[in-house]
């Protein structure tokens, strides 16, 4: 029998198409840096800020979600036990929790059967794309730049993402008139369109009101959902209603995520997806059976420390959450006050400024890539995010992305100082 050498089997050529796509590699990039450039300071990573972060609250949650198992749900001390320790059911333990929780701070109605708890948003977005692309004519819509995670996802289900322009104002709910009109001319069948009204990562521009209730209308028409990703609403200036709360006709499946409001380890998210299906039940019930064969279920120790942060708050996180509301508004005031001092009056420089969330977009007259980056790291002590990999690698080469949510004043006040330093040094 002939030998072969496995290497000639296992080639990038061979294996899913997803791999070689920057769009999955890009982030690798930064983690890279971190390790080799230890003091650089990082405006990258969109990480939650950590000098609340307590290791016995861990205990404090379980023990209250136990509490609560026992009190309210009468489960004795064995079914506790095993509630904790066993497989939980693939919808997850703690849905009926999230529903007051959406009722409380987000004033949505959503029943517990409608929930599907997830291992991060990532997960919930990977279950929905997976379902909903049936075919070859499938796509789906979204704004031009984009989450990076929302691209990966439909890279690995095999999904195409047309986009959608975008403005200072959100999405634009007319080119999406225009992009659905262009889809159905050739032949194509567009089942989402996914939106972070509030505070949108790259960019972090959000959407009015009317704006809203425009989306909504014409997603309706359309006859398509919106894939409502909402990680950033707690963090604003003024808190504007999420579409699903505005939603009339199960025209929005709304993704939720713990790591910025509960605890980023946990890895704890969640979609609502409540939209009937002809021949009976919910989309839910079918991201369910994909989750059960993907990841079984969530870990239910990991649902038992967000539900006891919930319990513990009333089930508002916007109550549980006030010291980091007040953390994230001051560090964004204090980064567009440096970004002013620092680069007021540089010829072709400019910056948004976002009211909530956790990302500024800066706009430079040369090329933001990667090989920049890395000049950042080495030469100046500094990191952001390049726009370009939000754009899939297309547009944006003159925009970077920074995030002002891990530091302290002070380190914002140096990093703002590295990143003009070196803005400087390019300018024509």
């Amino acid at each position: 029998m002939d030998s072969y050498d496995l290497s000639t089997r296992l080639s990038l050529e061979n294996l899913h198409g997803s791999l070689a796509d920057p769009a999955i590699s890009s982030m690798n990039l930064l983690n890279e840096l971190i390790d080799e450039y230890p003091v650089a300071i990082s405006m990258a990573a969109g990480r939650p800020y950590e000098e609340f972060f307590d290791v016995r609250l861990i205990h404090e949650y379980i023990d209250a979600y136990c509490d609560h198992l026992r009190h309210e749900r009468k489960l004795d001390e064995a079914e506790v036990t095993r509630t904790l320790f066993q497989y939980g059911t693939t919808k997850g333990v703690i849905a009926d929790l999230i529903a007051r929780n959406l009722s409380e701070d987000e004033h949505i109605d959503a029943a517990p059967e409608s929930i599907v708890v997830t291992v991060g948003a990532q997960e919930a977005m990977f279950l929905v794309l997976r379902t909903l692309r049936a075919d070859e004519r499938d796509v789906l819509l979204a704004p031009a730049p984009t989450y990076v995670g929302l691209t990966g996802a439909a890279l690995l289900t095999d999904t195409p993402v047309w986009p959608v322009r975008s403005t200072e104002n959100g999405i634009d709910p007319e080119d999406l008139v225009r992009q659905l009109k262009r889809a159905d001319e050739q032949g194509k069948r567009v089942r989402a369109c996914y939106v972070t009204p509030n505070f949108a990562n790259p960019t972090g521009t959000s959407m009015d009101v009317p704006a809203r209730h425009r989306l909504l209308e014409v997603a309706e028409a359309g006859g398509i959902l919106l894939l409502e990703d909402n990680a950033y609403g707690l963090y604003g200036s003024e808190r504007l209603p999420a579409l699903k709360a505005l939603d009339r006709s199960g025209t929005v499946a709304y993704i939720g995520s713990f790591a910025k409001t509960g605890m980023p380890g946990a890895r704890v998210g969640y979609v609502v997806a409540d939209q009937h299906l002809a021949g009976g039940g919910m989309l839910a019930d079918q991201l369910s059976k994909l989750k059960g064969m993907l990841t079984v279920n969530t870990s239910p120790i990991a649902q038992a420390v967000i539900a006891g942060k919930l319990l513990l708050s009333e089930f508002s996180l916007l109550k549980a959450n006030a010291r980091e509301i007040a953390i994230y508004q001051r560090n964004l005031q204090h980064t567009l006050g440096e970004l002013a001092r620092r680069l007021g009056g540089c010829p072709g420089v400019s910056w948004n400024t976002p009211t909530g969330g956790f990302f500024v977009t800066v706009t430079v007259p040369f090329v933001v890539d990667d090989e920049l980056l890395k000049d950042a790291a080495r030469d100046y002590g500094v990191l952001f995010t390049p726009m370009h990999h939000f754009y899939g690698g297309k547009d944006g080469f003159n925009q970077l992305r920074l995030s002002i949510s891990l530091l302290t004043p002070e380190l914002i006040e140096e990093a703002v100082s590295r990143l003009a330093a070196l803005i400087a040094a390019h300018l024509p």
